[in-house]
């Protein structure tokens, strides 16, 4: 193996261990989301509106993430960002009331998402150089981060420990560990002649139809994350316990499908691979919207979590391969399925407070079924069709 090949694979392992840290700051935070209710006295719906504040900060810094890589380049670019998003951990606990709450979200959401559009660039420029696919399972690594993360958090949860406490230790940790992971990743630069991305631009073509697969499929996974426990009380009568599996049943086949959703798409091809996943997913759809019991609803939306698993990682590399910029193009379609996440909870409540749960549910069937006539947009293209997609070359 030569050193330019060694260096891929090292740098495929330290982007592997960078969305692991990235989830892991995610499962210390959501695990400890009911003590900062208790600690600022917050009703359901003030907690809502500052749990809204992340998304909506995500989605407005993402485009400036294009722009810090082409300035600083990606390894730097990435261990800045990483390391300022686990600080940014601290700082929801400290906040004294609601308004200053919803600015400490807003700031972690805005550093989270303009981390998580320099890794998955990253990540697209390591799956290039080794030639073969390797996003499902960055993504994966990130799911096991927040499921290994989300465990220290019970833990603490359960001994009571102060929230401030925990979160202060557990970022100064993972900000550390973040700058020891990114030492082994690529330092891409632009070209010299490469002009550098608008601080502020709306997503190319090819992101936007890119973008709105990975909608269909964050919409589902919000749905499910927010709604499967809820489902499954009220619809089917389960028990608070039999409720608690299901997301656990969602998240644990969405992780494990995404570590092995690789070795799929080099048999399969992008396409293919989401055309069997949305079918897969509308399956489940259809036993969640039929069932009367948990027996049949739980499998139901592990199928769900089976089928959209590979999407959104598929998705981020179709975006970085559809032009000349990956950062700005991988912004574009991150920003269109941050906001899926943010408005699928409420779309999904609204319906159920007009009809019901079960019609929440047959729309979300059909969206996830929407996957597999869209799934041509995650097609590999030639370079010269890609820079039509950008506009950047007439078509003949």
């Amino acid at each position: 193996m030569g050193q330019k090949s060694r260096d891929v694979e090292r740098a495929r392992v330290s982007v592997a261990l960078v969305f692991a840290v990235h989830g892991a700051v995610t499962g210390t935070f959501v695990t400890r989301i009911p003590w900062i209710q208790d600690h600022l006295a917050l009703s359901p719906g003030r907690l809502g509106l500052a749990l809204v504040m992340p998304a909506v900060g995500a989605s407005l810094a993402m485009p400036l993430a294009g722009r810090m890589v082409h300035r600083y380049g990606g390894r730097a670019a990435v261990r800045g960002l990483l390391t300022l998003w686990c600080l940014c951990l601290a700082v929801p606990a400290l906040s004294p009331n609601l308004p200053s709450l919803c600015l400490a979200l807003f700031l972690y959401g805005a550093t989270a998402g303009m981390a998580d559009v320099a890794m998955n660039a990253q990540g697209v420029e390591v799956e290039e150089r080794l030639g073969r696919s390797v996003m499902s399972g960055l993504h994966g690594m990130w799911s096991v981060g927040g499921l290994v993360a989300s465990g220290f958090g019970v833990l603490a949860a359960h001994r009571q420990t102060d929230a401030r406490l925990q979160f202060a230790v557990t970022a100064a940790v993972l900000a550390l560990l973040a700058q020891v992971v990114c030492a082994g990743l690529l330092d891409v630069r632009p070209a010299a002649d490469e002009q550098a991305p608008p601080r502020f631009a709306l997503p190319p073509r090819a992101a936007l139809t890119i973008g709105l697969v990975g909608f269909c499929a964050v919409f589902a996974e919000g749905a499910a994350m927010d709604w499967s426990g809820v489902y499954l009380r009220d619809v089917t009568g389960s028990s608070a316990g039999t409720a608690a599996a299901c997301y656990s049943a969602f998240a644990a086949t969405m992780a494990a499908a995404r570590l092995a959703g690789d070795a799929v798409v080099r048999r399969l091809g992008p396409v293919r691979t989401v055309r069997l996943g949305g079918a897969t997913a509308a399956l489940g759809g259809l036993l969640v919207v039929a069932a009367g019991t948990p027996y049949l609803a739980i499998p139901g939306f592990a199928l769900i979590g089976i089928g959209i698993a590979v999407v959104v990682p598929l998705a981020f590399a179709a975006a970085g391969r559809a032009g000349t910029n990956p950062s700005q193009s991988i912004a574009g379609v991150a920003t269109i399925t941050y906001t899926s996440g943010l408005v699928a909870p409420a779309v999904v409540g609204g319906i159920a407070q007009a009809g019901s749960l079960t019609v929440s549910f047959a729309v979300v069937t059909v969206l996830v079924a929407a996957l597999v006539p869209s799934a041509h947009a995650l097609r590999q293209r030639p370079a010269a069709d890609r820079e039509r997609a950008q506009g950047l070359e007439p078509a003949a």
